[in-house]
C-alpha cells in the first residue's frame, strides 16, 4: 500500500520515477557479520542521517554528485546520479511512520550513561574502577560498638 501511494504521490507532483523500480519492495537482510563489522555497518544508521550535507558535492538542477565510503574497499568515492535517482536512494533509508531510531531507547538513551558503562563492563569492553561505598554504621547505645544489620522488618500492608 505504501509503495502505491508513494509512487502516486511522486507522479502527482510531476517528478519522474526511476526507471528500475522493483516490482516488490523488500528489506535487504544480508548478514553483516558479528562484532565490529556489524557495529560499523549499523553505526551509519543509528546516530546521524543517511548522508551528511558536506558529502553532497554538486547539484546542477538535474544531477547530484555526492561522496560516499565504499564498504568493499573502505575508500571514499564520488558518484553522479539524476536528481530523482538521488531522492530514490535517499528515501530508501527513511524510517516508516511509527518507527524511531535505535539510539533513543534503553542503554543507548542519552540519560543511560551509567547503565551503558555497566553493560560494557559486563561484556568486557571496558573496565570500570568500582568505588566501594561506605555505609553509615549504627552504634550500640550500650557499648558503642558498631552493630551488624541482619535483616529488615517491612511494615504490614495497611500501615503508613
Amino acid at each position: 500500500m505504501f509503495r502505491a501511494r508513494f509512487l502516486a504521490g511522486i507522479r502527482k507532483v510531476g517528478l519522474a520515477t526511476p526507471k528500475k523500480i522493483p516490482p516488490k519492495w523488500r528489506v535487504d537482510c544480508r548478514a553483516m557479520g558479528k562484532g565490529l563489522p556489524a557495529l560499523t555497518y549499523l553505526a551509519r544508521y543509528l546516530y546521524r542521517g543517511v548522508i551528511d550535507e558536506k558529502n553532497i558535492l554538486h547539484d546542477d538542477g538535474t544531477s547530484v554528485t555526492y561522496r560516499y565510503k565504499d564498504s568493499q574497499t573502505d575508500k571514499m568515492k564520488t558518484r553522479t546520479v539524476k536528481g530523482a535517482d538521488f531522492i530514490w536512494l535517499l528515501l530508501q533509508h527513511v524510517l516508516p511512520k511509527g518507527f524511531r531510531r535505535v539510539r533513543d531507547y534503553c542503554f543507548l538513551h542519552g540519560n543511560a550513561k551509567y547503565l551503558l558503562k555497566v553493560i560494557q563492563s559486563a561484556l568486557g569492553v571496558i573496565s570500570i574502577p568500582w568505588k566501594l561505598v561506605t555505609r553509615a554504621s549504627f552504634k550500640c547505645p550500650c557499648c558503642s560498638h558498631p552493630m551488624i544489620i541482619v535483616g529488615f522488618i517491612l511494615p504490614k500492608k495497611g500501615y503508613g
